[in-house]
């Protein structure tokens, strides 16, 4: 997701900044993404945490990385995150959650 250019930590204010909690958030995502720590511009074997993608009306599809494997959903279920957090860097926002469940 593209935005204004500032640079910090992760906080949950970034993400409140960016995704409402109080209007639904769709899982978009079948299985999770492995993301994988990079050396020397080049992957490793070893992996860093797992991505998935998500929707909110009026915002563009987003991913948000787990630290952990997190067990997804079926397609398209509504669901929370639990500890959203948001970092802006150079034009781009990135989110990741401690986990997340379905909204029943």
């Amino acid at each position: 997701m593209k935005t204004r250019y500032k640079q910090g930590g992760y906080s949950t204010q970034t993400a409140k900044e960016y995704v409402d909690t109080n209007k639904p958030i769709y899982l978009l995502s079948t299985e999770l993404e492995e993301q994988y720590k990079f050396e020397d511009n080049k992957r490793t074997d070893e992996i860093t945490g797992y991505k998935a993608w998500f929707s909110q009306e009026g915002l563009p599809p987003f991913s948000v990385k787990f630290e952990n494997e997190v067990t997804l959903p079926k397609y398209m279920t509504l669901i929370q995150f639990e500890n959203l957090k948001g970092i802006e860097i150079r034009y781009n926002v990135y989110f990741k959650a401690d986990d997340l469940s379905e909204i029943k």
